[in-house]
């Protein structure tokens, strides 16, 4: 892939405060940021985003749209971004390489962009067979390090990879992700510099459960000066169960769950696990928030939104900045369909 230089990180993202997001001024003016995903629902019902999305949009600063998280198939993330901006949400807009190559990606960087998409958040993806459909063909023509290069070219230069013009640049809020719990562990915080170089401004990482390994990183990551140059969000979220549990951490790639926090979970009555796990989670976001050159969180909390909700709250992370309040027609047009005529 050819690189074009890019610019200094200093004058890196738009510089008008119309085109930020209200992810980017949360985090521009030092306040503790909280994002969340809208797990993607397998329907071509818009009313189920919209249902996620009412749950989300009060507690936290940006609504992750995943796209096809652990290779398997869900409604497009590009598409649950056009509902969530038609509606007046804020989402960060995940886009995967296994998927498309860099002519498609391109085109969907602009269309997300002429929708009112502001961040996005590039990663590699998943290998197809961590997926349920492992026969299909991988893309991968980009990895997210080239992807961030990609994006940043069209933002602050104008222009394709292959140097033709834009004629509108699309303002971006760059992203990309980072897992501190897979090996090697020492070249985790190098990984996330050349994600920085490459472009990144702010970082979602993958689930903490392990916080001595977690405070390992961010050290290593403050000595090399990274906190100063991108906003990190540690990932947390609730454990329902310990079945729940042992899935995440043999089944989902990149997740590490240490054992005292399965016998914790042990330790309680089954139908109090749920419980238990929001604790523990609200107690590693208490942690968090003491750690320096952390800017946030973000929660992920597969098909319990209403829990994230208790969590931010319990957590005392409300209210939220910059936060619109005046309905859309678009969302209330959704949320409050006419009922069927009888039959």
């Amino acid at each position: 892939m050819t690189m074009i230089s890019p610019v200094a990180l200093s004058s890196v993202g738009p510089q008008n405060g119309d085109c930020r997001s209200r992810l980017e001024r949360v985090l521009r003016s030092g306040r503790f940021a909280v994002t969340a995903e809208l797990n993607p629902p397998d329907s071509a019902d818009p009313q189920e985003v919209y249902d996620a999305a009412l749950v989300l949009s009060s507690i936290c600063d940006g609504i992750n749209a995943v796209d096809a998280s652990g290779a398997n198939c869900h409604m497009s993330s590009v598409a649950i971004c056009a509902l969530l901006t038609r509606a007046g949400y804020e989402p960060v807009y995940q886009v995967s390489c296994r998927d498309r190559n860099r002519i498609a990606i391109q085109g969907d960087l602009l269309g997300a962009a002429a929708m009112g998409v502001r961040n996005v958040l590039c990663i590699t993806g998943d290998d197809v067979t961590a997926g349920d459909q492992p026969e299909a063909k991988r893309v991968f023509d980009l990895d997210s390090i080239q992807l961030l290069h990609t994006a940043r070219i069209m933002r602050d230069y104008g222009v394709y990879l292959s140097g033709r013009k834009l004629t509108v640049p699309p303002p971006l809020f760059l992203g990309a992700a980072e897992n501190p719990f897979a090996p090697p562990f020492d070249w985790r915080p190098q990984r996330l510099a050349k994600k920085v170089a490459a472009g990144a401004e702010f970082i979602q990482t993958q689930y903490c459960f392990d916080m001595s390994r977690f405070q390992t990183f961010m050290q290593r990551v403050r000595d090399l000066g990274l906190h100063e140059k991108c906003f990190i969000l540690a990932g947390v979220g609730p454990l329902r169960s310990v079945g729940a549990a042992e899935f995440m951490r043999t089944k989902v790639p990149g997740v590490y769950i240490p054992d005292a926090v399965i016998e914790r979970l042990k330790g309680v009555p089954k139908n109090k696990q749920r419980t238990e796990g929001k604790k523990v989670c609200i107690e590693i976001i208490q942690q968090m928030r003491e750690i320096a050159g952390v800017a946030g969180i973000h929660i992920m909390a597969y098909r319990q939104e209403e829990l994230v909700a208790e969590i931010v709250e319990e957590a005392g992370l409300l209210p939220r900045p910059f936060r619109t309040v005046t309905p859309h027609p678009a969302r209330e047009r959704h949320l409050h369909r006419p009922e069927e005529p009888a039959r």
